[in-house]
């Protein structure tokens, strides 16, 4: 895979940043984490090169004066809302992050359960954590936030809030996922730290978007992509634009907060130290791009998934309908349609041919690989194998599994386990090449080409099971498929 940024180059400047803004405040420091900070796999995938853990090895060589504060939304828990990379819900997430936080050193002081009104999950969740020895705090939904200054910034509004007992000079507050309530949580921890006569400061490290590229570079449209969801507009920072007479680019919600940032940083100091949100930054992430071109294009690539997920989601639960209308504004402002996609073209190809179900992988030198649907296999199953025979230099036309050995998989799982469908998913072409590779040479060097599928793009004319999809998020392989259910 081709590389477009300078992950080495990155940890070493953006660690600098961070030191010079502690250093800038004094007693505390809370520092807003956007974006994943253990796994960012959308940076990791706009920006090939990037690693997704680079963050988290950045902190850990903070660890020993930092602590992470943890954050998740009551709506979200409400909701069930699942991180789409990993398939899993954000409430267990939060158990997930902290056990891998707490491995490499890093101490995890608490949870916060943001937007909370009385939700009996919330409620639930919190007795949960606090069975396993973590301390939970509330933080309560303000009538009028962000613009209500002066209801916000009182007794009523950040006061009312449980206060977050930390012990460190460097907080790092953190989250599953956007709109989880970290910036507003760092804001009142401010509040309630000056009442309590520390003088605490607030820093922003967002990856997305990327202040100093253009508003409308795929980089920052492909962000506006994967917060479809949440509505989220990137935008000219008009703050940084008045103080220095320079563009620079910012998202609504960042804006809109920043008048009541400002209103409480002078009732700490008497005065702001920023003048635009984007001061408030310190991601130098937009300097280290080492091939502009290649960053584009992963970029449009992920605006293309962004949109084939939503189309999925309408399709399996049809209450995102502006979501997909967004995305569609997007693909159109991007002027992209999925045939930019190349495995789109070609699993398309490839049904119109056959008539039935394909599937098409883009290898990691740009060769493409299709499949179709057979009485034996479904397309992903059959997809797997033809790349990996591909990559081992096996001829196509060879059986790596014999027919008498899927039969009785068929049979077991239709008459014994009453399934309707006969073909085997990718697991158990998996399992089958595994036992057959003891004996086969050919199976065994099948088998060895499966960690070069990671990074290669797939696309499915039909919606696959979340056994398949499971496969080759596993195998790091970037799947999209057509809302089309099997038939």
């Amino acid at each position: 895979m081709k590389h477009g940024f300078d992950n080495e180059k990155y940890l070493k400047i953006q660690s600098e940043r961070i030191k010079e803004r502690i250093v800038q405040f004094g007693d505390k420091l809370y520092l807003e984490f956007g974006g994943k900070l253990f796994d960012d796999y959308h940076a990791s995938r706009v920006l090939p090169g990037f690693l997704p853990d680079s963050k988290l090895r950045m902190l850990m060589q903070l660890s020993d004066y930092a602590e992470i504060v943890m954050v998740i939304s009551a709506i979200d828990i409400e909701k069930n809302k699942t991180r789409s990379d990993l398939g899993i819900t954000y409430d267990e997430d939060v158990l997930r992050l902290r056990t891998e936080f707490e491995k490499v050193g890093l101490h995890v002081g608490g949870v916060v359960v943001t937007h909370y009104n009385g939700q009996s999950s919330a409620d639930a969740y919190r007795k949960r954590l606090e069975r396993l020895g973590v301390k939970v705090y509330y933080h309560y939904t303000i009538e009028g936030y962000p613009t209500n200054v002066a209801l916000i910034d009182s007794d009523e509004g950040f006061g009312k809030n449980d206060y977050v007992e930390t012990s460190r000079p460097l907080v790092i507050v953190t989250a599953p996922g956007p709109g989880s309530g970290k910036m507003a949580v760092c804001l009142s921890q401010l509040y309630n730290e000056n009442k309590r006569g520390v003088k605490a400061g607030y820093a922003k490290f967002e990856t997305f978007p990327v202040w100093n590229l253009p508003l409308k570079h795929p980089v920052n449209v492909a962000y506006e992509a994967a917060t479809a969801d949440l509505n989220d507009v990137n935008m000219i920072d008009p703050f940084h634009l008045e103080a220095y007479g320079k563009i620079a680019v910012n998202y609504n919600r960042d804006i809109e907060i920043f008048p009541v940032l400002n209103a409480l940083f002078e009732g700490i100091y008497g005065e702001s130290p920023y003048k635009s949100p984007t001061d408030m930054g310190v991601n130098m992430i937009g300097f280290c791009m080492s091939d502009e071109d290649v960053c584009c294009n992963a970029a449009r690539e992920e605006i293309i998934r962004r949109y084939y997920y939503a189309l999925c989601n309408l399709a399996n639960k049809g209450n995102n309908e502006n979501e997909v209308s967004k995305l569609a504004l997007i693909m159109k402002q991007a002027k992209l349609t999925t045939e930019y996609r190349r495995t789109t073209v070609a699993a398309h190809e490839r049904k119109e041919l056959a008539g039935v179900p394909a599937a098409a992988v883009e290898l990691q030198d740009g060769t493409i690989i299709t499949s179709r649907t057979s009485s034996l296999l479904g397309p992903s199953a059959a997809l797997i194998l033809n790349a990996i025979k591909h990559l081992a230099g096996i001829d196509h036309t060879m059986k790596l599994i014999p027919e008498e050995m899927i039969s009785p998989i068929q049979k077991m799982k239709v008459e014994y386990l009453h399934g309707h469908n006969p073909r085997l998913h990718t697991d158990e072409v998996l399992v089958a090449l595994s036992m057959l590779s003891k004996h086969d040479e050919n199976c065994r060097m099948a088998l060895e080409q499966l960690p070069r599928l990671k990074g290669c793009q797939v696309h499915s004319t039909v919606m696959l099971s979340e056994v398949d999809r499971k496969i080759f998020r596993k195998l790091g392989m970037e799947l999209t498929c057509d809302p089309v259910r099997k038939v």
